[in-house]
């Protein structure tokens, strides 16, 4: 009697392990460039165009020398993905343009995105005084993923962003990718 459970046990290992397999040798049957339709590999990095975006302040700074945080949610309207690292984002102000450094903080994380999953990743800022010469009047936020050349953009309605005094740089920070929704 006590056969039949363990036999079912080393077979359910066994098919556990050989799933949990994903280097293979490219011998799953058709094509071995592991490509879909669109030229994606099922379950590699994201790519932006696959991302649908929403962006809203999860506070925003009401007044100069506040802290603000605006939150932008990608969803992944394609094959399921990974995303890892920071995104790149950049600040225009029109005639100046500015990079947002990582959050020293922060500790990146590999998220893989099935269809419909999101993730977000999170802009931390010091709310400069408008017209200033120490802030920064962003009218557009661009982004982009890791390694990647293609960004996209939204415009920036939550006031002059403050800059360092020492450096110049925006008073602002990125966040690293976090699992977003449920």
């Amino acid at each position: 009697m006590r056969a039949v459970p363990l036999t079912v046990t080393v077979l359910a290992a066994a098919l556990l392990l050989t799933a949990c397999d994903s280097g293979g040798d490219g011998s799953g049957g058709g094509s071995d460039s592991g490509s879909s339709a669109d030229g994606k590999s099922p379950g590699g990095v994201c790519a932006l165009g696959q991302l649908g975006a929403e962006v809203g302040p999860v506070n925003a700074a009401p007044a100069a020398g506040d802290t603000g945080n605006v939150t932008v949610t990608l969803t992944n309207q394609g094959a399921e993905c990974t995303l890892e690292g920071f995104p790149a984002v950049g600040l225009d102000a029109g005639s100046v343009s500015s990079s947002v450094p990582q959050d020293e903080a922060a500790q990146p994380q590999k998220l893989t995105l099935t269809e419909k999953g999101t993730a977000a990743f999170t802009i931390t800022y010091a709310r400069g005084e408008g017209g200033d010469a120490k802030s920064l009047s962003v009218r557009t936020v661009k982004y982009g993923l890791p390694g990647a050349k293609a960004t996209k953009s939204f415009p920036w309605s939550y006031g002059d962003i403050a800059l360092k005094d020492d450096t110049g740089d925006p008073d602002a920070s990125v966040s690293a990718f976090q699992q977003a929704g449920d």
